[in-house]
């Protein structure tokens, strides 16, 4: 089977991230890396992960029964430098079994999804030199099947690039979340398929479509050579829209595979989808993504929301949630997004 690096960036979140480490040592795929980049957290997230790794702390989870007959988990800990050198011991590491080995990269500080992410793709590609890269969401939890469902669809045409699975809510756990959607770029939005619903077969059909959900994701190596990797100015959100369309414009396909299942616990490393921080980086890269793909579709987004979105936003954020916070970092995202140069 074809070798899969699996990155998951940890920003002060150890707990969701040894739960998803706890569900990842299960799986039934039989070659792949597990490759924990921390984001410059400013908790003990570093010292927990090693101490589960160890053993030493037992993961509850309603979707599985801890197990300790893979502990201990030999860490192999780097430091962003050596990370960015690519200085790392392969030959002992390929001593030990898949669900026994875990990289762990240090950051200096935090870098976003992006920076982050682009940190641990650039060593897997150079060091263990994958054929695919899994960017997996540290709040999430994965069904045992789920990549070989993926690589088995992405090894079927050579012309896809990037595959998602069916992404249930967390708390919510036969609801979807996510399938696949479809970009309208003149509203700098796009139309999720089977997003809330609860699921009764109706999304069961694998399709292709413009983007793939960024809390799991499937790359095929030759993606990042031929267009690229993430792009940092976005820092975190629209920034995995923004690979998929640089994708697709390269004719790549981009497909969900409804026989592969996580689940996830949305917005849970931003504090929700109310929160300033997620509402100003949401509606700046929006404007950002537009600015750079599309000046004609920037226009006409701006125009739609100054004179409809706008009201609606102002309605949810001061009157509906009584949130200034919310309202005012969605004007200073829609002025960033103007103003300042991606």
């Amino acid at each position: 089977m074809p070798r899969v690096s699996i990155i998951i960036l940890n920003w002060n979140g150890w707990k969701d991230t040894i739960e998803c480490l706890e569900s990842l040592y299960r799986i039934n795929y039989p070659n792949y890396d597990v490759i924990v980049v921390d984001n410059g957290s400013q908790d003990d997230s570093v010292q927990k992960i090693k101490e589960y790794c160890a053993g030493k702390i037992e993961v509850n989870s309603k979707f599985f029964e801890y197990s300790p007959y893979n502990k201990p988990i030999k860490v192999f800990e780097i430091s962003e430098d050596d990370a960015r050198q690519g200085k790392f011991n392969r030959s002992l590491y390929e001593k030990y079994d898949v669900n026994r080995r875990l990289i762990l990269i240090r950051n200096k500080g935090n870098y976003g999804f992006a920076g982050g992410n682009n940190i641990g793709i650039k060593f897997a590609l150079s060091v263990l030199n994958p054929e695919y890269i899994l960017l997996l969401n540290n709040d999430t939890v994965v069904d045992r099947n789920f990549l070989i469902e993926m690589v088995k669809v992405a090894e079927s045409d050579e012309k896809i690039g990037v595959v998602g699975p069916k992404i249930y809510y967390y708390d919510m756990d036969s609801r979807i979340a996510f399938t696949i959607s479809k970009l309208i770029l003149w509203k700098g939005k796009e139309k999720r398929y089977g997003a809330g619903e609860i699921d009764k077969g109706q999304w069961n059909k694998i399709t292709e479509g413009d983007k793939i959900e960024g809390s799991c994701m499937l790359i095929k190596k030759e993606v990042f050579s031929k267009i690229g990797f993430f792009d940092e100015k976005f820092f975190c959100y629209w920034e995995e829209t923004d690979l998929c369309f640089r994708a697709k414009r390269n004719n790549y396909k981009l497909i969900y595979v409804p026989t592969a299942k996580i689940w996830h616990k949305i917005a849970a490393s931003s504090g929700g989808k109310f929160s300033p921080f997620y509402i100003y980086y949401m509606t700046r890269n929006r404007l950002w993504f537009l600015r750079k793909h599309t000046l004609r579709n920037f226009k006409i987004n701006l125009l739609y929301t100054m004179f409809f979105e706008i009201w609606f936003k102002t309605a949810i954020y001061l009157i509906y949630k009584k949130y200034p916070p919310a309202f005012i970092n969605y004007f200073r995202g829609i002025l960033d997004g103007i103003l300042k140069h991606p």
